[in-house]
């Protein structure tokens, strides 16, 4: 399934937000829906973030919604927040899910759960998926998505297990 709106977990918007580079999601052909759990976990866990975010908001880069369908809350019960997954990626899945769209998230733990329990062919979008999204609609240069990608593994503590974008083009 193919979707013009992915609903982002923490740890993509994250993954933007320290390099100040919302701007790359904006370029992305899909509208970027963040829940309002996503919300309060990255206000939490990522306070000196909140500047950025917000101007990404303004800008209308992302959009928050509410997990209050009677289905998503329902998902979002089963998936186990706190237990088994954080608020965060439960209510990213629940509405990914029950909205038909895309899920962008990093978490191999909630990505397993999400395929598992939910749905075998939710499409599933991480980090590097955007980037090389990016590289191949020319919206960023090969040479650029290899620095940041250097600078999350050197500055930030995410790494992609690739020495380049090209080895995926």
């Amino acid at each position: 399934m193919t979707s013009a709106i992915m609903v982002a977990d923490t740890s993509v918007l994250v993954n933007f937000l320290r390099i100040d580079r919302m701007d790359l999601l904006a370029c992305l052909t899909r509208k970027i829906l963040v829940t309002d759990h996503v919300e309060a976990e990255m206000a939490e866990a990522y306070p000196e973030k909140k500047a950025r975010y917000i101007a990404a908001l303004s800008v209308s880069q992302i959009t928050v919604c509410t997990v209050n369908d009677p289905q998503e809350l329902e998902l979002f019960a089963r998936l186990g927040p706190g237990v088994r997954l954080g608020a965060g990626e439960c209510s990213a899945i629940a509405v990914a899910t029950n909205r038909q769209h895309a899920l962008a998230i990093d978490d191999h733990r909630a990505v397993k759960l999400a395929r598992r329990e939910v749905c075998m062919d939710i499409d599933i979008l991480k980090t590097m998926d955007l980037m090389i999204e990016l590289i191949k609609s020319g919206k960023i240069e090969l040479e650029e998505a290899d620095s940041i990608k250097n600078d999350w593994a050197h500055n930030h503590r995410f790494r992609l297990k690739i020495d380049s974008f090209r080895d995926l083009l």
